[in-house]
């Protein structure tokens, strides 16, 4: 299959929309193994049907060529603005959700965000898709300190898009690349949406981290916990838990897991959802992982981490290894980061065990890579 994109070479979302895909998952591979030298890396998990895949969109607003106000991504390298109204990556539903937004923008005459001069009000808009919900949750972003027309502009919303649940109003003036500011306010709904994996369901709210990609997020997780081989009696620790998809579905598997994250409203969100699915082996904790590990009592027979693209700290990465746990199983979106990070492991007498890629981004450059790391000699 071959991407066909009337915005192939311009828009900085997609670099491999002339490259079959049977092709991009031997490419990727390559990618990894690059990485890891000496390691044996097995074939990227590809998805069956690659497009419209991303239940986590972001739009950035602007005029386009006939005067209209528009939609769209910037073209790589620069902040010019490539208005694509219909994106084969993102989910058909996001799509729609941001054409409504762009004609009630027009109807009732609200200017989008201009940059460079700090003028206008319409800067971005951040939607989520439940896939398997369809429920949406819309963050409308003004550069201003008010959206004119908020009320009508979310009755319109509602009436062309039924299946939004919740809408928030995000404030953000800064010169940054930043999407979203740090205060918002509700306009509709009371901030959440829900989504599923496998038979557990989950809370979504604007700033937890949830997989772009809920398709293959299902397969990257239950790899992972596969890879894992986690004992009914294994006590678990998730760092970089989110709103506690990975801890949860880990607690199906062994005796007790322990979630962390920084960010406060992931971590309520995943309190929450091990109560909505009535998972009582699993608790949560607002904190960093390296401070964590450090004052952990006891050794952990696993450690599943799931970091940001930047990867873990090196601190974190002792505190890890002090802590004495026989398994390591580390997802990356980054996997330069994880492959830095695992030769610090290495050093600290951990070992390769497996190494599986699993394609989150079709017909991008990026990759999501799995590795099981074990105590030598184990």
């Amino acid at each position: 299959m071959i991407l066909k994109c009337a915005s192939s070479g311009r828009c900085g979302g997609c670099q491999y929309t002339d490259i079959p895909y049977e092709d991009q998952l031997k490419q990727k591979q390559e990618y990894i193994r690059k990485l890891f030298p000496g390691c044996k890396v097995n074939p990227v998990m590809g998805m069956e049907n690659p497009l419209h895949y991303r239940h986590k969109v972001y739009a950035t607003f602007g005029i386009d060529e006939d005067g209209r106000i528009a939609a769209g991504m910037f073209e790589e390298n620069s902040h010019d603005l490539i208005f694509e109204h219909d994106c084969m990556i993102q989910n058909e539903t996001a799509n729609r959700v941001i054409a409504s937004l762009c004609r009630a923008a027009e109807k009732y005459r609200i200017e989008p965000y201009d940059e460079d001069t700090g003028r206008g009000v319409l800067r971005h808009a951040y939607v989520r898709v439940g896939a398997h919900s369809g429920d949406v949750l819309l963050t409308i972003v003004i550069g201003s300190k008010q959206l004119p027309a908020s009320s009508s502009i979310v009755k319109d919303l509602i009436k062309e898009n039924p299946q939004i649940r919740t809408i928030a109003l995000n404030f953000n003036s800064r010169h940054t690349s930043m999407v979203l500011g740090g205060r918002e306010v509700l306009l509709y709904g009371d901030g959440h949406i829900t989504d599923k994996i496998g038979s557990l369901s989950f809370r979504i709210s604007t700033r937890s981290f949830y997989q772009v990609n809920p398709v293959q997020a299902e397969r990257l997780y239950n790899t992972a916990l596969d890879m894992a081989k986690l004992k009914k009696t294994d006590q678990a620790v998730d760092a970089c838990c989110g709103i506690g998809t990975i801890s949860l579905l880990a607690a199906q598997r062994c005796g007790g897991v322990i979630g962390v994250e920084t960010v406060k409203e992931a971590v309520k969100d995943a309190i929450y959802n091990a109560r909505k699915n009535h998972v009582s082996n699993a608790w949560f904790y607002a904190m960093d992982a390296e401070e964590f590990f450090m004052n952990l009592e006891g050794t952990p027979d696993c450690v599943i981490a799931d970091p940001p693209r930047a990867g873990l700290s090196e601190n974190t990465l002792n505190a890890i290894a002090a802590s004495g746990c026989q398994n390591i199983v580390y997802i990356a979106c980054d996997p330069r980061t994880q492959a830095r990070d695992c030769r610090i492991l290495k050093e600290k007498g951990y070992r390769i065990r497996e190494i599986q890629p699993v394609d989150m981004f079709p017909f991008t450059k990026h990759v999501e890579s799995i590795v099981k790391l074990t105590r030598a000699g184990k």
